[in-house]
């Protein structure tokens, strides 16, 4: 059993988990209500937030989220092993491409893009550094759900059905699992139009040897650009990239 303390911070910390895209901004009022805690403790939670510059409060008695989320984001992109190692490979994938080059990865249930290489002309993407994405659009997520083994694919089956149907993905277990492999087995996938329905794009898991997944990478452009390329040759430079990336990693 947890104790006392333990359940107390955590029922704190999940004061962050309330702001989103969507409710970027909180009374002290509402934190107490969706937290279902007394007034004083809701209060001396968002105190101590502050205190620790994890939340700030506004000229509106609103909160939002605190200067110290931007100091650990970069302390986030220093301590990255796959963006220690990745970025050459990228910005060279994007000199070599024209393309943009995305690297992805899942936080437990969150898909999110942890870094961005613009090219020249970049492609109008709606989804950046830490906002989360779709779990079963695009190609970025789906490599990387191939390579999960059965038992949390099938959790992640039975969570998600709704966004499941919506993506138009297989409804029944076993055919949800044999789409799954044949990307794995592929070890690439290509989306045309899925996220966004301007854009396509080739992505590749950043896998290490012992089936841990890092990540995934992508190469992102028009879905007309696209169509020019030989798609098999720019699959291997994605492979390639990635191997490199991963060979680097300890």
């Amino acid at each position: 059993m947890k104790d006392k303390a333990g359940s107390s911070l955590e029922r704190m910390l999940s004061v962050l988990d309330l702001f989103s895209e969507q409710t970027p901004l909180w009374t002290a009022e509402a934190i107490i209500e969706a937290l279902g805690v007394s007034a004083p403790t809701g209060y001396r939670y968002v105190r101590t937030l502050v205190d620790a510059g994890l939340l700030q409060r506004g000229t509106d008695s609103h909160y939002h989220l605190g200067a110290r989320i931007i100091v650990l984001d970069h302390c986030i992109r220093m301590g990255d092993p796959v963006l220690q190692q990745g970025l050459p490979f990228m910005a060279e994938l994007v000199e070599k491409t024209g393309f943009e080059c995305v690297i992805s990865a899942l936080y437990g249930t969150q898909l999110v893009d942890t870094h961005r290489e613009y090219s020249k002309a970049p492609a109008a993407l709606s989804y950046g550094r830490g906002r989360p994405r779709p779990l079963f659009f695009g190609a970025a997520p789906k490599v990387i759900l191939a390579c999960m083994g059965s038992v949390p694919l099938r959790r992640m089956f039975a969570q998600h059905a709704k966004e499941i149907a919506a993506a138009g993905l297989p409804s029944e277990w076993t055919a949800f699992r044999r789409y799954f492999a044949a990307i794995r087995k592929a070890g690439y996938y290509f989306s045309e139009g899925e996220l966004e329905s301007t854009l396509a794009a080739v992505a590749v898991p950043l896998q290490k040897a012992d089936g841990h997944v890092l990540g995934a990478l992508s190469l992102v452009t028009t879905v007309p650009r696209m169509a020019m390329v030989d798609r098999r040759k720019l699959t291997d430079l994605v492979k390639r990239t990635a191997h490199d990336i991963v060979s680097r990693i300890p």
